[in-house]
């Protein structure tokens, strides 16, 4: 059965030829067709999972870590796939298979690099017609993104914005499998968009996206960059690796100019070897790049609400303008100039772009305010901070709108850099006055020692482990740190934010940080009106 994700294609593809194919991206991708009879074979969709093969379509066989694609091509031409397009590899392993080799072979010496291109080419190029806004950095990609789109809707009549937390057109949407979705699937959705009239899409591009092609056969008309902190160096190998992945958005032919926020030492770097044009943002103030940035913020009030900050941002010509984030804390104040200055980059108005980001919807998992503080229960909130810095951030923007004490839950994922728990476990220590350390998605490794990993971070700090909690079920965690929490404190649980499932010994079990909050907080007035209930009818 195809997927939802494979559902997410235009209602009128077109078809094309095999053969045109080959001839139009044979001299510049390397494709050649394994046998001329297949010249004539048409196709009316790219995919690269045999799992959402829609009958007509070309599949894509890629290498991967663990297994060929093309072993999966049987299926795939069981499901109804009229030609594969893999490497001299994957040919081998077609012949292999029963069914697999009676369908036209076009070869490619990198299928996972010329997919996107392919994808591209076969929907005529789909990104061309739309206002397209790509974001990367380690930390703030999915809030600066929705921060971009609030303004890119109020210069647009219908936007798309693709990422970690869904898929949206308009108004429809669905859960999104990862940050980037893979080169067919992008490619099917920019089409999809101009389908239903969408004129601008914003899209969140992650490293591993950068790094395995995922948005080949796309030209951004604008690109962004949050900033560089330590994560996926399981993947990347080392710093360098990462920013080596990271600045390939910059490159000439996948982005025609780019916006950089230079507070950290990557982004300067970036801005300086940015083989395309760029404008520079400084967002700490009074820091010494403030002085040469094209954009700065000069001035911020992170405001004592807890619901947002407002700033001032100096423009190129030296013009201060008045800004907000409704986002509490000055890494949103980062998140939401830079998003600003990309919308602006992008053809929104200054003016229309400063209102419509300051008064842009909460973000799913990002700071979100579930329950609010008073009658007894604590702010909770819900962030997807899952990397040292990231979390240092949230509790520092967490930590002014917090009269009492800051609890913190939080976890580590598994089959990940392994070397951050221990850090975090660190940060959370110094920073958060109760720590309640549990799982995030364990994946394939043991729990318990991640769990371990953290707390040998938090005992670096706090030896005695005062105020340390730990709990082998998230649930449980959340619901340990309300009942150690009063009204003048804030609960924060970091690390999964939006994610609607738990991934443990490779079963991924559906769960949310939110709903947890709302059922404790549902059972607790339960709990409140049953004993009112009592108490009337004991003096009735």
């Amino acid at each position: 059965m195809t997927s939802p994700l494979g559902r997410l294609r235009p209602e009128h593809p077109p078809v094309r030829r095999v053969g045109d194919l080959v001839s139009a991206l044979g001299p510049s991708l390397g494709l050649s067709l394994v046998d001329a009879a297949g010249e004539d074979v048409t196709f009316g969709g790219v995919t690269m999972a045999s799992r959402d093969v829609v009958p007509g379509d070309l599949f894509v066989a890629v290498p991967g870590l663990k297994v060929h694609g093309a072993r999966f091509a049987g299926d795939a031409v069981a499901a109804g796939a009229v030609a594969v397009l893999t490497d001299a590899a994957g040919a081998e392993l077609l012949r292999e298979q029963a069914g697999a080799g009676t369908v036209p072979v076009v070869l490619a010496a990198s299928p996972r690099a010329v997919a996107g291109p392919v994808a591209a080419w076969f929907h005529d190029e789909p990104a061309r017609r739309l206002v397209t806004v790509g974001v990367t950095g380690t930390n703030g990609k999915t809030t600066t993104t929705y921060f971009v789109d609030a303004a890119l809707r109020a210069h647009h009549a219908r936007t798309a914005v693709l990422g970690t937390v869904e898929l949206r057109i308009g108004e429809d949407a669905v859960e999104s499998p990862r940050t980037t979705v893979e080169a067919p699937v992008l490619q099917d959705l920019l089409a999809l968009a101009l389908e239903r009239g969408a004129t601008a899409l914003t899209t969140e591009v992650s490293s591993h996206a950068l790094a395995l092609g995922r948005v080949g056969g796309v030209e951004f008309d604008v690109v962004g960059f949050t900033n560089l902190q330590r994560d996926h160096l399981d993947f990347h190998g080392d710093m360098e690796g990462y920013f080596r992945d990271k600045s390939r958005l910059f490159a000439a032919g996948q982005a025609r100019r780019g916006v950089v926020v230079v507070d950290d030492a990557w982004g300067r770097r970036l801005a300086a070897e940015s083989p395309v044009p760029v404008e520079t943002v400084a967002t700490h103030v009074g820091a010494p790049e403030a002085a040469d940035a094209d954009w700065a913020v000069v001035s911020a009030d992170i405001g004592l609400d807890g619901v947002g900050s407002r700033f001032t941002l100096r423009g190129p010509d030296g013009t201060e303008h008045e800004a907000a984030s409704p986002l509490p804390g000055l890494v949103n104040v980062s998140n939401a100039a830079l998003a600003v200055v990309l919308a602006h980059a992008a053809g929104v108005p200054l003016d229309v772009a400063i209102a419509a980001v300051g008064a842009a919807h909460a973000i799913p998992g990002r700071m979100e305010r579930v329950v609010e503080r008073g009658d007894g229960w604590p702010l909770c909130l819900v962030d997807y901070a899952h990397t040292p810095d990231a979390l240092e951030l949230a509790l520092a923007a967490v930590r002014p709108i917090t009269p009492g004490r800051l609890v913190l839950v939080l976890g580590s994922d598994g089959d990940r850099d392994q070397g951050k728990r221990p850090i975090m476990g660190g940060v959370a220590a110094r920073l958060a006055d109760v720590v309640v350390v549990t799982d995030e998605n364990p994946r394939s490794e043991d729990p318990a020692a991640i769990r371990a990993a953290i707390l040998d971070g938090v005992r670096d700090v706090r030896p005695d482990l005062a105020d340390v909690h730990e709990a082998t079920s998230r649930a449980q965690a959340i619901r340990d740190a309300l009942a150690l929490a009063g009204d003048r404190d804030t609960v924060i649980v970091t690390g999964k934010g939006h994610e609607p499932t738990q991934e443990i010994a490779g079963v991924f079990h559906r769960y949310n940080d939110r709903d947890v909050f709302l059922a404790a907080r549902a059972q607790g007035v339960q709990a409140q009106d049953r004993r009112l209930h009592q108490d009337q009818e004991q003096h009735a």
